[in-house]
């Protein structure tokens, strides 16, 4: 599991680091004249032989309805191979205002996963420093961290973010809200890494291998550092696992009542607050595109929990 989970991370990190490198168009330009295109499928076939990937390029029909039909008898390069002047290729289609929404899910994604990814390493850092400072030391140390942690786990989490959201000023730079909404993540995620890591510790600390090392003069965090941590890799990889999808949709969800970030920044959460108009929704499925980018990411994350715990079974 250690080695797919890799992989994921791996991809994510490349799709959020790339992603505006990969784009065709910057996320704000608007072509007036395409509104609601639809995508624009390449071929790579022409005359009866194959061809450089090429589209056909979109007329307008009609524009009260915003209806177009592909121009067979004309051929355009893909949007990174272009040249200036050229009409644009939406291979995801348009939004209202006519910008890319291929370049719209690129960008987002470096906000989006990036967020997720920050959020989910500090919740596992929180949650494991004081979960195994807990289980290590027992006695009211223990007691009053899992209380602490008991008290966060019970709360209804989507409703702590958007009320520790909303108590704070509406207006922020974008890179205010981003540390905002990952102090807010995590602090209500830690709780759940906490209560395994200690739990862990607690059935390892007694162990022949910690005795050993405590009676060859380890001190306590040199015990808890080599020898009890490594124990949690496996659940911190399920819990990693798990946070990603949670923290991605919790971004979605403050940037789609308005309560994340500002909605000329292209973010997965804030694309889908226009995608929501439900003409458009069922005219002009492709706004949907965001959602589907969350989609496969919490799908890609709970296939490879689920298939970690059946390769884990006994």
């Amino acid at each position: 599991m250690s080695r797919r989970l890799a992989v994921l991370l791996a991809v994510f990190l490349t799709v959020a680091i790339a992603g505006p490198w990969l784009a065709p168009y910057s996320p704000d330009v608007q072509h007036r004249e395409f509104l609601y295109a639809p995508p624009m499928p390449p071929h790579v076939f022409r005359e009866g032989g194959l061809h450089w990937p090429f589209v056909h390029p979109l007329t307008l029909v009609d524009r009260l309805s915003q209806r177009y039909t592909e121009d067979r008898t004309r051929v355009q390069r893909l949007p990174w191979f272009t040249r200036e002047g050229d009409a644009p290729v939406f291979l995801l289609g348009a939004d209202s205002y006519g910008r890319d929404l291929l370049s719209r899910v690129l960008h987002g994604a470096r906000v989006s996963l990036s967020l997720a990814l920050v959020a989910a390493l500090c919740a596992l850092l929180i949650g494991t420093l004081l979960g195994g400072i807990a289980g290590y030391r027992g006695g009211s140390l223990d007691e009053a961290v899992m209380r602490l942690a008991d008290l966060v786990a019970v709360l209804p989490v989507i409703y702590v973010v958007l009320v520790l959201r909303a108590a704070l000023p509406l207006v922020l730079a974008p890179s205010t809200i981003f540390a905002v909404m990952t102090t807010i993540f995590a602090l209500v995620g830690w709780p759940f890494v906490a209560r395994n890591v200690r739990n862990i510790i607690t059935s390892e600390r007694e162990r022949e291998y910690v005795m050993a090392a405590r009676a060859m003069g380890a001190s306590g965090p040199a015990i808890l550092w080599r020898h009890l941590l490594p124990a949690c890799g496996g659940q911190l990889l399920v819990h990693a696992t798990v946070l990603l999808p949670a923290f991605i949709l919790a971004e979605a969800t403050l940037s789609y009542v308005g309560l994340g970030f500002p909605d000329d920044m292209a973010s997965w959460g804030t694309m889908l607050i226009e995608a929501a108009n439900v003409n458009a929704m069922s005219r002009f499925p492709w706004t949907l595109m965001p959602a589907l980018a969350i989609f496969l990411v919490v799908l890609s994350g709970n296939a490879l929990l689920q298939s970690g715990t059946i390769n884990d079974r006994p």
